[in-house]
């Protein structure tokens, strides 16, 4: 462990610190490049924009621009770091966005000591960007920063632990409900973890199909019901009616277990009481839920999903989130809605049925890689995923009546 410490410190800092980097996209090598980059030549995309703000689109990197943005409260398991240490974090993921989808990253740590100002910060910035990533924010300002940001602003605000972690559950929940003969609207589900990401996750399943009244909810204090005191308003929407108050009562002939909580809080007792043929998410990341050799060990019926990629069934973000905002970029979308992240969730399932192609399958050690208990979600490194899902994200956004650009010539159009 200590060598993987040092190995992480060394990568981040040799030989340049940090991950990422700004390079000039256009040539500067001569005295007329200089004059087109910045005086006199640069005065005329300044004009066209200010006759028309649309002109940016065109003039300006905006149309490809993601700001990644954090505050610093909730990074990774670390919880508040603060927002200067949440910087490697919001790096890595400019890389993501980069590495899978083209698409370019400024990451920004803001010192915001209320959701307000917070708020403000990123109104007053968002002119830069064509779309803003929301993260590592806690829970439950996240809900209403990303809900007034989605509201003031015209371009895609996506907070990606809540509705990225959201897409990715609801994929393989899907499949993993599939293979084991169940349906959701009859699956009982139950979620450890009623922060942004269990929330997020529960809300998406229900437009998808879930029935409300199956769904329980677990926190810190036990079961959310009806006749709990001192519910948050977004943990009041989950709270039902029923007797049950600990997650071994809430487990007791379950479905389902989504765990987006913490490690071991998941016995082996709790497994067995499961119904026939579970499907446990031990979503907590790098310590699941419950270990998956213990989990493998109780059940022979089980169809397990981690957060890790040692493990077969990796529910890992990185499926969605660039492929969600390369869809939003290219129809210039004025939000991310329920619509676009539905089919996200669809094209993201449907990819896991079909054969998957030899340079994935050698990627992965010549693994076999066939939908089925052992892979319900294709792997991060299936070029596949930057095709369809961006494509079904942009059709489901002019559908829905938020596109500003037309069909982009380079989709496919089946």
């Amino acid at each position: 462990m200590s060598d993987l410490k040092q190995a992480a410190l060394d990568y981040h800092a040799l030989p340049h610190p940090g991950k990422i980097s700004v390079e000039p996209s256009k040539p500067c090598a001569t005295q007329y490049d200089l004059s087109l980059a910045y005086t006199p030549g640069v005065a005329e995309p300044v004009r066209a924009i200010q006759a028309d703000p649309e002109a940016a689109y065109r003039y300006t990197a905006k149309g490809n621009l993601v700001a990644v943005i954090t505050d610093g409260t909730a990074v990774l398991g670390l919880g508040n770091t603060g927002a200067l240490a949440g910087k490697p974090v919001m790096e890595g993921k400019g890389v993501l966005f980069k590495r899978f989808a083209g698409i370019d990253v400024f990451d920004i740590e803001v010192e915001a000591e209320t959701a307000q100002r917070f708020i403000e910060t990123v109104k007053a910035i968002a002119p830069t960007f064509g779309g803003i990533n929301l993260e590592d924010i806690a829970a439950p300002h996240c809900f209403e920063i990303e809900r007034e940001l989605s509201a003031a602003l015209d371009i895609p605000v996506f907070h990606d632990d809540q509705h990225g972690t959201a897409v990715i559950i609801a994929a393989g929940l899907l499949n993993a409900l599939e293979i084991q003969g169940k349906r959701l609207d009859e699956a009982r589900i139950v979620c450890l973890g009623a922060g942004s990401a269990g929330i997020a996750a529960m809300r998406l399943l229900k437009l998808i199909g879930a029935d409300p009244a199956r769904l329980l909810m677990v926190d810190r204090q036990g079961v959310i019901h009806a006749g709990r005191d001192g519910l948050n308003r977004y943990k009041q929407e989950f709270a039902v009616e029923t007797d049950r108050r600990t997650l071994g009562e809430a487990l007791d002939g379950a479905d389902v277990f989504i765990g987006v909580s913490g490690p071991d809080l998941m016995s082996a007792a709790m497994l067995r009481s499961m119904a026939p043929g579970p499907v446990v998410f031990a979503l907590s990341n790098p310590d699941p839920e419950i270990a998956p050799e213990l989990a493998s060990a109780t059940r022979d019926d089980l169809i397990l999903a981690t957060g890790r990629s040692d493990y077969p069934n990796q529910a890992n973000n990185v499926l969605g989130f660039p492929f969600i905002f390369r869809g939003a970029l290219d129809v210039r979308a004025t939000a991310i809605n329920d619509e676009m992240k539905i089919a996200a969730v669809h094209a993201i399932r449907q990819l896991a049925h079909e054969p998957v192609p030899a340079e994935v399958t050698a990627a992965y050690g010549d693994r076999e890689l066939a939908f089925g208990p052992g892979y319900i979600l294709p792997t991060p490194l299936d070029p596949r995923l930057g095709r369809r899902v961006p494509a079904a994200v942009a059709r489901a956004a002019i559908a829905s009546g938020v596109a500003r650009a037309p069909w982009p010539i380079h989709y496919p159009t089946d």
